[in-house]
């Protein structure tokens, strides 16, 4: 059927469905929900809501004897952005507070701190901290100590007492000079928004097309099986795109977020990665014909493990290893580093062609198993 067809008339055939999938993609406004609204909520959420930045900390600062020396330090604490201050006279004071989650530390300065700094010796500084997050405690007990040695220094110095090392260390933050958390978690969320929108797209509209049997019409037609997964990529993928475009300029411009890469190498990457999440939503509807069965499928295979498992939120060496064996097959977990490099540090080729090759080849495996699974009765 269609053997005597033309590359004119396939090329005709193939426009009148990407027209037909575009009007219908503009009639549907659960597709424009799912490629618009929900991916400029979530960029804002994490924009403004989600930080790994310690800022205005609550702690509760003990001094158990006023003394020059312990109004200074305690001054230091004050004009620290990291803190957010309230005094006390006794741990005790301080104990409920930390029990219910009021401050996330108490530092005690000892009533003896001031005779012992002024004697040369070791003037100890005690630092309770709630443990129930480990991350966030790591940080406080850092920052805390990080400020007592910063104040040491300069005490030392103002007093004349301060020695000259012997070897200086400087810290050079590269790539993310800032130290700001934003910078690291958007373009890897833009990553995960470009998953969403691959895969539950493509799931849902074939899936709908099925329950509404109008892919049997299809089959009455002289298309093929690559003109239909043809024309059904095509729309989704200028979508993806025009969402892609969307995103990383309010990241840039909204968010200050430097992008340090190419724009062509920004597309060329992000084409292979929606070849892949498009593969994985047409393959969703194929098994699945049905809108609830391929939302669940595309949010627990692709959402799901691609913010979780990709290296955004938890870091993959950190993970047992068979769920780090299992990230292998997650096309996330090479999309999100390829982001982060694309705008930390620019347009790296060691981190950029192999994942992009990883993605090369889950794209090719998704779609050979679509094209063995859709009806052979599409064959024109």
């Amino acid at each position: 059927m269609g053997g005597g067809m033309t590359p004119r008339d396939r090329l005709r055939r193939l426009t009148a469905l990407v027209r037909k999938e575009t009007l219908q993609i503009g009639r549907d406004p659960s597709s424009l929900l799912i490629a618009v609204v929900l991916p400029l909520l979530l960029l804002f959420l994490f924009g403004y809501g989600v930080s790994f930045d310690l800022r205005r900390s609550p702690i509760c600062l003990v001094v158990e004897q006023q003394s020059a020396a312990a109004s200074e330090l305690t001054a230091s604490f004050l004009a620290s952005r990291f803190f957010s201050v309230q005094g006390a006279v006794t741990t005790r004071d301080c104990q409920e507070d930390l029990v219910a989650g009021r401050v996330n530390a108490v530092v005690v300065i000892p009533s003896d701190f001031a005779n012992r700094l002024y004697a040369r010796d070791p003037a100890p500084m005690q630092i309770l901290v709630d443990g129930s997050d480990p991350n966030t405690a790591g940080l406080m007990a850092n920052y805390i100590s990080g400020t007592w040695q910063t104040w040491q220094a300069i005490e030392a110095d103002s007093r004349g007492r301060g020695v000259a090392p012997r070897l200086g260390v400087t810290a050079r933050y590269r790539y993310n000079p800032e130290k700001e958390s934003r910078n690291f978690l958007l373009p890897g969320l833009v990553a995960v928004i470009m998953t969403l929108i691959g895969t539950m797209l493509t799931a849902l509209v074939v899936s709908r097309e099925w329950e509404r049997g109008t892919m049997e019409a299809m089959m009455a037609t002289p298309l093929s099986v690559f003109e239909l997964l043809l024309g059904k990529l095509i729309p989704y993928y200028l979508l993806g795109m025009a969402a892609l475009g969307v995103t990383t300029t309010i990241a840039v411009w909204l968010f200050d977020v430097p992008f340090r890469g190419s724009v062509l190498v920004l597309v060329a990457v992000s084409t292979v990665f929606l070849l892949t999440t498009l593969g994985q939503g047409l393959l969703i509807s194929t098994l699945a014909k049905n809108q609830f069965v391929a939302t669940q499928a595309a949010l627990f295979s692709a959402f799901l493990p691609g913010f979780l498992l990709s290296g955004l939120v938890y870091e993959i060496p950190s993970m047992p290893w068979p769920i780090r064996l299992f990230t292998y097959v997650v096309p996330a977990r090479y999309f999100v580093p390829s982001m982060q490099t694309m705008f930390l540090a620019g347009d790296v080729p060691g981190v950029l062609v192999p994942n992009s090759l990883a993605l090369l080849v889950i794209a090719t495996v998704l779609f050979a198993v679509v094209a063995k699974k859709t009806p052979k009765r599409l064959d024109g």
